[in-house]
C-alpha cells in the first residue's frame, strides 16, 4: 500500500498549478458599539487625546485626557511624548487608583484605546480594562460627536492651555493642572445648571486591584498567551493576537477536532486540527441587528 503525501506536499503541488486560492487576510473594520446615556457619576467615562500641538522647544505634546461623563468633572490631563500604550498604561492606573473603577470607557477606534489589525479592533489597553471589569464603548468611526461633551472640553482646553504652549513639559503640565482645577471647581457649567463639575463628582465605589487570575471552569483546558500572541498546544502553534500576550484564555472542544477559544465571557473564534490560526467568531462588542 502507498502511503498518501503528506498535506503540505500536496497543498505545494496544487499551488504550483493554479489550483489553490489563497485566503486574503481579513482587516478589522472599525465600527461603534452600543452607546450608553450614564446618569450618575462613573458609569461612563470617556477618553481621547487632544491633538498633538508643538511645545516652545519644539518638541511635541500629545495629551491624553480622561472626564466623567455624566458630571463631566475633568480626571486627567497629561503632557505625554507620545500615545504609545505604556504611556497610557500608566495614566490610566494612576487615575484609577485615585478616583477608582468606572464601569465603562467610551473612546474613538485609534491607538492606543484600539488596534486596526488585532482580533475585534483590541488593543493592549482595552484587555486591560476588559480584566478589571469595564466595558468597551466606542464611537463610529467619523462621527466625533458621540463624544461631543469630550471634544467640547477639548476646545476649552486648547484655548485655555495650549495658546501660548509652554516651554517643555514641565511648564506645560502647570498649564494643564491649572486648567483642571479651574474647569472643574471655578467655573459653572451651563449644561449643569450653573454648578461645577466637582460638586457633582464622587469617587467611584469600584477601588483598584490588578485583576485576578481567570478561571475557565466549563472549558477543557486553560492556556497562556505567549508573548509573541501564540496559543501553544504541544507542538502546536495558534496565532491569535498580541494584545492578548500574557493573558489566559479557556479552550474547549465544541465538535470533533474543533476548538472554541474564549477570553473571559467573551468568545472569540475557532480552530481545527488543520488551520494554525483563529477564525473569528461574531464580534461580541458591537450592536446586535
Amino acid at each position: 500500500m502507498i502511503k498518501p503525501p503528506a498535506k503540505s506536499t500536496v497543498h505545494a503541488v496544487l499551488n504550483r498549478h493554479d489550483l489553490v486560492k489563497s485566503r486574503k487576510r481579513r482587516r478589522h473594520k472599525a465600527q461603534g458599539t452600543a452607546l450608553s446615556d450614564a446618569r450618575a457619576p462613573n458609569a461612563l467615562w470617556c477618553a481621547d487625546y487632544k491633538g498633538e500641538f508643538l511645545l516652545g522647544n519644539k518638541k511635541y505634546c500629545y495629551p491624553p485626557t480622561i472626564t466623567d461623563y455624566p458630571s463631566r468633572y475633568l480626571l486627567a490631563c497629561e503632557g505625554l511624548e507620545s500615545t504609545k500604550s505604556p504611556f497610557a498604561f500608566t495614566i490610566f492606573e494612576r487615575v484609577f487608583r485615585e478616583f477608582g473603577v468606572p464601569e465603562a470607557i467610551r473612546t474613538d477606534n485609534g491607538s492606543p484605546f484600539a488596534s486596526a489589525n488585532a482580533l475585534f479592533g483590541l488593543s493592549r489597553l482595552s484587555v486591560w480594562w476588559l480584566r478589571l471589569g469595564i466595558r468597551i464603548e466606542r464611537i463610529k468611526p467619523g462621527n466625533p460627536q458621540q463624544n461631543g461633551r469630550h471634544e467640547r472640553m477639548h476646545l476649552t482646553l486648547k484655548k485655555e492651555a495650549t495658546k501660548p504652549p509652554g516651554f517643555n513639559f514641565l511648564q506645560q503640565q502647570g498649564r494643564f493642572d491649572h486648567f483642571i482645577e479651574v474647569y472643574n471647581h471655578q467655573r459653572p457649567h451651563q449644561a449643569l445648571g450653573g454648578r461645577y463639575p466637582g460638586d457633582l463628582y464622587t469617587p467611584s465605589v469600584r477601588s483598584y486591584e490588578p485583576p485576578s487570575e481567570i478561571d475557565y471552569p466549563y472549558h477543557d483546558r486553560a492556556v497562556r498567551v505567549t508573548q509573541c500572541g501564540r496559543i501553544c498546544i504541544g507542538k502546536r502553534k495558534i496565532n491569535l493576537s498580541t494584545v492578548f500576550a500574557g493573558q489566559t484564555i479557556g479552550i474547549r472542544e465544541v465538535a470533533d477536532r474543533i476548538w472554541l477559544v474564549s477570553f473571559m465571557d467573551y468568545d472569540l473564534g475557532f480552530f481545527d486540527e488543520d488551520v494554525g490560526r483563529l477564525e473569528p467568531a461574531t464580534n461580541p462588542f458591537v450592536p446586535e441587528l
